[in-house]
């Protein structure tokens, strides 16, 4: 009988496996491979192209834009989602809203650049209304700034980024909370416990499970913003907003792969040991409150 159970799991588990091994591990092993060699001739050079990229303006900048994109966003996401979850928490019948939240979930991405641009472009809705705005009060004149070719540029690819990935982020804040049971809350209540109280003693420790899975996700979803970017800014975008994607695009019309190659080595690492950590961290906070 075990060996039956053992051969229908072997089955069903094989396509997944041979999918993961044949479009995931194989290319990235590949991948490993060229970034010690020679993009023309595929000769071995050792650590030669980790030592370029690393010597590299371009990469240096990409990645402290990219590191300083996420770092700022994940936190904005996570705040914002929590508040907005405890908002429709508190109004049950609020359906309306959370469709309203999923919205920028379902639209394309040109269509939400197209969405920016309009909005911040010299001529677009923000630069009228600040124009209006001015000339109503009389404090100031016309305003036609492109916030797209200055460092304001990286605060618009914030805005999209959190506008795009909030609903996600509320339906599992809400899933956490439908989650924590009333009857816990309804006797905090009558031990006197404020709302804050219940909050902070209550509502968020139960949160921990939801909070790690929407900090991962808000992370590898942060390299994921380089369409919205290279849409509205092109190749070459203000050097706020200059991409580690974008590094990699450039390299690869210029056919550098073996750069390409070593900077992507790098990257995978860097997204796999931040992932072991981010487990491991909650993984010694579950154990220490279990004790």
């Amino acid at each position: 009988m075990r060996k039956k159970k053992r051969k229908y799991f072997c089955l069903f588990v094989a396509p997944g496996f041979g999918g993961i091994m044949v479009f995931v591990l194989v290319p990235f092993l590949d991948v490993v491979k060229r970034s010690f060699s020679t993009a023309a001739t595929g000769q071995f050079q050792g650590v030669k192209n980790y030592l370029a990229i690393f010597g590299n303006q371009a990469f240096l900048l990409a990645v402290g834009n990219t590191l300083r994109f996420t770092l700022v966003c994940i936190p904005v996401l996570v705040l914002a989602g929590l508040v907005a979850a405890l908002s429709l928490n508190i109004f049950h019948q609020r359906e309306w809203a959370k469709s309203l939240y999923l919205f920028p979930l379902a639209m394309p991405t040109a269509t939400v650049v197209l969405v920016w641009k309009l909005v911040f472009y010299p001529r677009g809705f923000f630069n009228l209304s600040l124009t209006r705005l001015g000339l109503m009060t009389g404090l100031w004149g016309e305003v036609a700034e492109d916030y797209l070719e200055t460092s304001g540029a990286f605060w618009v690819l914030v805005g999209s980024y959190v506008w795009k990935n909030l609903g996600y982020t509320v339906v599992l804040w809400l899933a956490g909370l439908r989650g924590i049971p009333a009857g816990l809350l309804e006797a905090a209540r009558t031990d006197g416990a404020g709302a804050w109280q219940r909050l902070w003693y209550i509502v968020l420790p139960n949160l921990k499970g939801s909070l790690y899975t929407i900090v991962v996700l808000s992370f590898l979803n942060s390299f994921k913003i380089y369409r919205e970017a290279y849409l509205t800014a092109g190749a070459y975008p203000h050097k706020s907003i200059y991409l580690l994607q974008h590094l990699f695009n450039n390299w690869f019309v210029n056919l550098e792969l073996d750069k390409m190659a070593a900077a992507a080595v790098c990257t995978g690492g860097v997204l796999m040991i931040a992932s072991l950590a981010l487990q491991r961290m909650w993984a010694g906070g579950d154990s220490r409150e279990g004790s």
